[in-house]
């Protein structure tokens, strides 16, 4: 069993640069078997679920190179075959296959994701929006088929009950080689939705529309390659920006959109951190007498809930009570008991969390429940005194590429053993 060890209450220095995203690598590489042509995606970061999907891609017989963060992606000879089991389940975003294949193929059978654990985060979106383009939707022994019963899809008009990003996405694979136009209402506005209509709109698409609550898809009969630089990771930035606030000694964050963490940014001000805004890099300096503030978690462009467990251990350096209400997922609270292993004065009463700060942290042995309570406890890790011995830490590198290696460079006392 791989584990992060780590020696804390060092002081880190220096300059990190962030990936691609993630939550629209995921989206993109499900996307690209909709070409005819090979399609390269650049700036591809090196985590567990590119892996996980790489492996989906070659069981799909798709060819793919992957070197220095280029991903190359050749469906030419993809042939339609069900997944119901297996590395298919191993992550939440393959669900993006259901409406890739279905476009591709008119069928498709794909396992019930897995990933982490946040509380209940049905499909029925996705479902409700592949039925109105005219495909038969069941769900039989954990898997869903699809089948368009050879007379296509049909674009049409489709109100999302509630904003869902990854409903949004599925839905669009699904309509962009439908005949005629489709309209999604109440869209997610996500970055990472437009950054997936741009790869789909150089391969031929005609999609109007994203970053708005309304997306408007003209199907096309066919779609191209093309090449692709992926978007920064906005959720690897507010992480690495929660790092640099709580023990850093002036660091740069490297390749960033700050429009895409306007929410993260506004609070971390509140809160009394020290920033200077550039380009495309955010500097923050050496930051003191913090205060608490509340945190609420909302559909962009609001507070991102992916960043409400990596900012809560920032928040026990700050004087006074800290709330954080996670709108999104309000179960989304399993690294408050142990951030309170550590020393936390954390916790939960009606999915509120409340945090009393400050709090000294002493290192001690904790588990990661998911990608970003993982990440919490990296923070806590290295602003506690002492060893903290990470496990579970597979979700962690799910999401954070090269996570030890940039952490090491800005001068964390961190690695990684092996250990039974």
């Amino acid at each position: 069993m791989r584990k992060l060890v780590i020696n804390g209450g060092k002081p880190l220095t220096g300059e990190v640069t962030i990936s691609g995203a993630k939550n629209s690598t995921v989206a993109l590489i499900p996307a690209a078997i909709l070409a005819s042509e090979p399609v390269v995606l650049e700036g591809v970061p090196d985590i567990q679920d590119v892996a996980a999907l790489i492996e989906i891609l070659s069981d799909f017989n798709v060819h793919t190179t992957f070197e220095e963060g280029v991903l190359t992606i050749d469906p030419t000879n993809m042939l339609s075959i069900p997944m119901p089991s297996g590395k298919i389940q191993s992550m939440r975003a393959s669900y993006y296959f259901m409406g890739a294949t279905l476009a591709k193929f008119g069928e498709g059978v794909v396992g019930l994701p897995g990933g982490c654990f946040l509380g209940p985060r049905p499909i029925d979106q996705h479902i409700k929006g592949f039925k109105a383009l005219g495909a038969d939707v069941r769900n039989e022994m954990g898997a869903i088929y699809l089948s368009t019963n050879g007379q296509g899809l049909t674009g049409t008009r489709i109100y999302m009950d509630v904003v869902s990003v990854g409903a949004t996405i599925n839905v669009l694979l699904a309509a962009v080689r439908a005949k005629g136009k489709t309209i999604i209402e109440n869209a997610a506005r996500e970055p990472e939705i437009i950054d997936v209509v741009n790869l789909l709109n150089k391969m031929g698409a005609n999609i109007k529309g994203a970053g708005t609550s309304v997306i408007r898809i003209e199907g096309v009969d066919e779609l191209h390659g093309c090449r692709h630089t992926i978007i920064p990771d906005r959720i690897e930035a507010g992480t690495y920006l929660s790092i640099a606030a709580a023990v850093g000694e002036g660091v740069t964050v490297k390749n960033v959109i700050f429009e895409h963490i306007e929410g993260l940014l506004a609070k971390m001000e509140e809160m009394g951190v020290k920033m200077t805004i550039g380009e495309e890099d955010i500097y923050v300096a050496p930051s003191k007498d913090l205060k608490a503030v509340s945190i609420k978690t909302l559909p962009y462009p609001g507070f991102a809930t992916d960043l409400q467990q990596p900012i809560t251990p920032l928040l026990m350096k700050a004087t006074g009570e800290a709330k954080i209400i996670d709108t999104i997922y309000p179960k989304r609270v399993n690294h408050i008991p142990e951030l309170n292993r550590m020393g936390a004065l954390g916790r939960v009463e009606n999915d509120v969390i409340s945090i009393t700060g400050p709090t000294p942290l002493t290192g001690c042995e904790v588990a990661a429940s998911d990608l970003r309570a993982g990440a919490a406890l990296v923070i806590a890790g290295l602003m506690a005194q002492g060893t903290t011995k990470i496990s579970n830490i597979e979700h962690i590198l799910r999401g954070y590429s090269h996570i030890v290696e940039n952490l090491q460079q800005l001068g964390a006392d961190i690695q990684m053993i092996e250990e039974d």
